[in-house]
């Protein structure tokens, strides 16, 4: 996981100053300040909203509907579906998903391939493959991307509009 150290300053400077939601500024590391009085580094890959952070990547990491189907008929990406198995029951599956609940992709994501195969009936995706998460409406892809870039993986990408958008598609053609 890359650390920088604007984050060890800025939690030596938070004690400091108490509970603080701007980062503190630095003549060595130069900042800028955003519309929301939050203060970036250009050394950093993230912005540090109190003690939470929000993972930003330059690239674009949403995908649409069409950009999905190409990659699934492509055969060019694993598609991890991270709803509950229920929901995936009730709603229906985005064909060649596999299912990793929200909770268990930490874990899944470290586990050796044949144990991720054993356990979830898929091939476990490598740092370096395009790896496209999927849920309901696209609230919990998007945490299961960072969780994903937060353990090194380089390719991934979220589906926002989720398995409602993908069924409104679908039904269409």
């Amino acid at each position: 996981m890359f650390r920088c150290w604007c984050l060890k300053a800025f939690r030596a400077d938070r004690r400091l100053v108490g509970n603080s939601h701007v980062l503190p500024r630095s003549a060595s590391a130069p900042s800028r300040r955003t519309l929301s009085g939050v203060y970036t580094r250009p050394c950093c890959t993230k912005l540090w909203l109190g003690t939470r952070s929000v993972a930003s990547v330059t690239a674009s990491t949403d995908l649409t509907y069409a950009q999905l189907r190409r990659l699934l008929a492509g055969g060019k990406a694993v598609v991890i579906d991270v709803r509950e198995p229920w929901e995936l029951r009730e709603y229906g599956v985005i064909p060649g998903s596999i299912n990793v609940p929200l909770g268990q992709v930490n874990g899944a994501l470290q586990l050796v391939p044949e144990e991720f195969r054993k356990q979830y009936g898929g091939e476990m995706p490598g740092q370096a493959d395009n790896v496209v998460f999927t849920c309901l409406k696209g609230i919990r892809s998007k945490t299961a991307l960072d969780t994903a870039i937060s353990l090194g993986y380089k390719d991934v990408q979220h589906y926002p509009g989720g398995w409602q958008d993908w069924a409104k598609n679908e039904h269409k053609n």
